[in-house]
């Protein structure tokens, strides 16, 4: 866990995070959100470049904004931007460090996914009839499901142990049913989820 301390950023850490987002995003199965672990690891336990809270707080705006799922890149680029640039740097300066880290983390995590997704894509629906190929799509369901799980428990060590949040481990299970066994819009959950935090009970 991170200890709260940003490191100071420098000139060769913005290559590092444009290389780890590229190599990132080859790793991508089932969406951006899917990395978030490994993110989690480089940017706060590793570098510290964010903090716990800046990276929870960044998936947890993003995923709450409409938009695409890979919304919470942007917003993490957008907060090691702010943090390489000089607390006494002007709004503007900070600005632009921000909108600088946006598109070093936008730029590395789309450029090779879509590529390959592109390349893969049409492969795939040419040979759609090749076992291989129904074995892989098959085959991805559970990686996917697993890495969505790890991403969930690492945004639940944002508030601190698990068993110290029961509640709101309460409600990401009765959640995951709701969305299982019924067709209630998601919308209906999220602004339950944000009554339920406003009350204070989770």
């Amino acid at each position: 866990m991170s200890d709260g301390v940003h490191a100071v950023i420098t000139a060769a850490d913005w290559g590092l995070l444009a290389l780890h987002f590229l190599s990132l995003s080859l790793l991508a199965i089932g969406g951006a959100i899917t990395t978030a672990p490994e993110m989690h690891r480089y940017m706060v336990n590793e570098h510290h470049w964010l903090t716990d809270a800046e990276f929870t707080s960044s998936i947890a705006l993003a995923q709450a904004a409409p938009g695409p799922n890979v919304l919470f890149i942007a917003v993490l680029g957008w907060n090691f931007g702010l943090n390489a640039a000089t607390p006494a740097a002007a709004w503007w300066m900070q600005w632009l460090w921000g909108l600088g880290g946006v598109a070093v983390s936008m730029v590395g995590i789309l450029v090779p996914s879509t590529t390959l997704t592109f390349a893969a894509s049409r492969w795939a629906h040419k040979n759609s009839e090749l076992r291989a190929v129904r074995a892989f799509k098959l085959g991805m369901a559970p990686v996917v499901v697993a890495l969505l799980v790890a991403t969930g428990y690492l945004m639940t060590l944002g508030h601190g142990a698990p068993w110290e949040q029961w509640r709101l481990g309460l409600l990401t299970i009765v959640a995951a049913i709701v969305v299982w066994r019924t067709r209630i819009h998601l919308l209906w959950l999220l602004a339950g989820g944000a009554i339920l935090g406003w009350l204070g009970w989770v």
